[in-house]
């Protein structure tokens, strides 16, 4: 019999890695609060799972956790989380909404690559760079908040937002990098602000809808464009 629904005795405190990978008829699994940590590619590939409560004691979400779990629609993380793993929700394709708490103060790369259903999300405060690709392919993301604390934007970070609009760059940003919001086609709005100093080869390119551009920094845009 295919497995389907899983409850977790409240006597157990972590989920080690790979234990659920590949349970591709999972639909439902609860948690208890006495589980503190769930290891890398705990649920990868449970391409049926749609209801997922995290406990309040959760510290991470793991590297690709929830590697292809392609049914899941919702998620929040609880208050508890302090860090958000490499490839913690990579190619999630049906996840529309996620909340992120202000705990988290890491966000890895690939976090969100290819999550072609997420439509909007907002970094919390103390997150200091966007991973490479951690919103690669996001095709459906519309809208953005990147908090004042950011320094950095890293490869192919936004590379692919096809339904970006309008992006604010906060004046914390030094970097932005290689590819960075390439083809994103429906980007009009774009301020650089003037403490970047460094951006990538093809940041910018394939961004052919760009109606306004206010650039402060003393760094010419011809050849990222």
């Amino acid at each position: 019999e295919l497995l389907r629904q899983i409850v977790i005795t409240s006597s157990l405190t972590s989920i080690e890695d790979y234990v659920f990978n590949g349970c591709v008829s999972l639909k439902q699994i609860t948690i208890p609060f006495s589980v503190t940590s769930i290891g890398d590619y705990a649920f990868k590939r449970c391409i049926s799972l749609t209801q997922l409560l995290l406990p309040s004691s959760l510290k991470s979400i793991q590297k690709c956790t929830f590697y292809r779990c392609s049914s899941l629609i919702e998620i929040d993380i609880p208050k508890s989380v302090t860090s958000i793993e490499d490839g913690a929700f990579h190619k999630c394709s049906s996840l529309v909404k996620i909340t992120i708490p202000s705990s988290v103060v890491f966000i890895g790369d690939y976090a969100f690559n290819e999550c072609s259903s997420l439509v909007q999300i907002s970094i919390p405060y103390h997150v200091t760079s966007i991973g490479f690709n951690t919103f690669y392919k996001c095709s459906s993301l519309r809208k953005i908040t990147i908090p004042p604390t950011v320094k950095i934007l890293r490869d192919n970070s936004f590379n692919g937002c096809s339904s970006l609009k309008e992006i604010i760059i906060p004046d914390s940003v030094i970097s932005i990098g290689m590819n960075c919001f390439y083809e994103c086609s429906k980007l009009e709005h774009l301020i650089i602000p003037r403490s970047v100093t460094l951006i990538g080869s093809g940041a910018f390119k394939g961004c052919t809808s760009l109606i306004h551009i206010q650039n402060d920094s003393l760094i010419s845009l011809d050849e990222f464009m």
